[in-house]
């Protein structure tokens, strides 16, 4: 895995987690869904190195390339309540949502702002008109939808595991309640957190993750000791509010570890797609995300880039990417050209450095 020997400050992780974020999005918006590699390939050229536009009849068709798609409106909404609120306040998320997302949607997949709305989104939408709550309108899609936004919380609390897990777990469950995608999600967000904190992403943060649940400070539950042994005393019970397994967890170091290990070859790495698999949901995406970010750590576009050809669902691949790589880089990690032809790009590196600022 490669080193940068610099070592961006924490602010600068938080700015290049979030404007990588931005990047990965835009990156993906003309290539978007394409599960046919030849077709891709076809075209877009054997390797997309850039922002593209989408073709006519695609997704995002008629955006810009350099435009974010509706998960970066989502990310940027996610980042003006927290600038705004200088915390995570969920009733401002959700008035932002009923007030400046949902009156531009109709339910339908291919409307609203970025070109393309997500079941889980799509669902709560068709929820709140007809008027249900908010805490009773979540959806059972078991895509990255809430990753993708709860990852500015998760590096506005990277300091705090605890508020972390309390607002990421609380935020994904507005419109996502499979305990799985729930677990999967927040373990993203803890990894993505401890990144921000100056943690390498290597064979022992997991064990540095399963520290927290052990103190408490991560709700998962777990009855073995040490590294996974025999449990000592009775088993405790389940506690509400707690995930079932902390496997979430263990997911990044295996796979950290499998990269190191010269015996395990994904050669180009962007065939993480086809090892993974190309689809949407949650336990194809991180994994894919985890072994990128594993493999190339600061070099932010070697990452993103391969997250990208990889095809399929690379938008959510690049995204969770780009914000993993920024993180490990910072924002120094991210070439010129990708901020400088990224659409708004002003906009979200003013509220990602005020973010920056309430961390500290």
């Amino acid at each position: 895995m490669a080193q940068d020997p610099q070592q961006p400050s924490r602010s600068e992780r938080i700015r290049g987690a979030i404007m990588g974020a931005f990047v990965g999005d835009a990156l993906a918006l003309g290539p978007h869904w394409y599960y046919d590699l030849d077709e891709l390939r076809s075209a877009y050229g054997e390797w997309i190195r850039d922002y593209t536009a989408p073709r006519p009849g695609r997704y995002h068709a008629g955006l810009p390339a350099g435009a974010s798609s509706q998960s970066g409106v989502i990310l940027a909404l996610t980042l003006q309540s927290l600038v705004d609120s200088g915390r995570y306040d969920e009733a401002d998320f959700c008035r932002r949502l009923d007030e400046d997302l949902f009156p531009q949607l109709d339910g339908q997949p291919m409307a609203g702002p970025g070109g393309y709305t997500s079941q889980s989104m799509r669902d709560v939408w068709h929820a709140r008109q007809r008027g249900w709550p908010w805490g009773q309108v979540a959806s059972l899609a078991d895509n990255t939808e809430a990753a993708e936004r709860v990852l500015a919380i998760a590096v506005r609390y990277a300091h705090d595991p605890a508020l972390l897990a309390r607002y990421v777990a609380g935020n994904t469950a507005l419109t996502q309640r499979d305990p799985t995608v729930g677990a999967m999600t927040l373990a993203y967000g803890a990894v993505l957190g401890q990144l921000v904190q100056g943690e390498a992403l290597d064979a022992h943060l997991s064990g540095k993750l399963m520290a927290m649940v052990k103190d408490g400070r991560l709700p998962f539950h777990t009855v073995t000791s040490g590294h996974l042994d025999l449990p000592r005393g009775a088993e405790a019970a389940l506690q509400a509010g707690e995930f079932a397994s902390p496997d979430a967890l263990l997911t990044v170091s295996s796979i950290a570890s499998a990269v190191q290990d010269y015996g395990v070859v994904i050669d180009p790495a962007w065939k993480v797609s086809l090892v993974y698999g190309m689809p949407c949901a949650v336990y194809h995406q991180f994994p894919a995300a985890y072994h990128l970010a594993a493999r190339f750590g600061s070099e932010f576009e070697s990452a993103v880039l391969h997250a990208v050809n990889g095809g399929g669902q690379n938008q959510a691949r690049a995204i969770l990417t780009g914000a993993l790589c920024g993180a490990l880089g910072g924002l120094q990690a991210i070439p010129s050209r990708f901020l400088d032809d990224l659409q708004k790009a002003e906009e979200y590196l003013a509220l990602a450095t005020q973010l920056a600022e309430q961390a500290d």
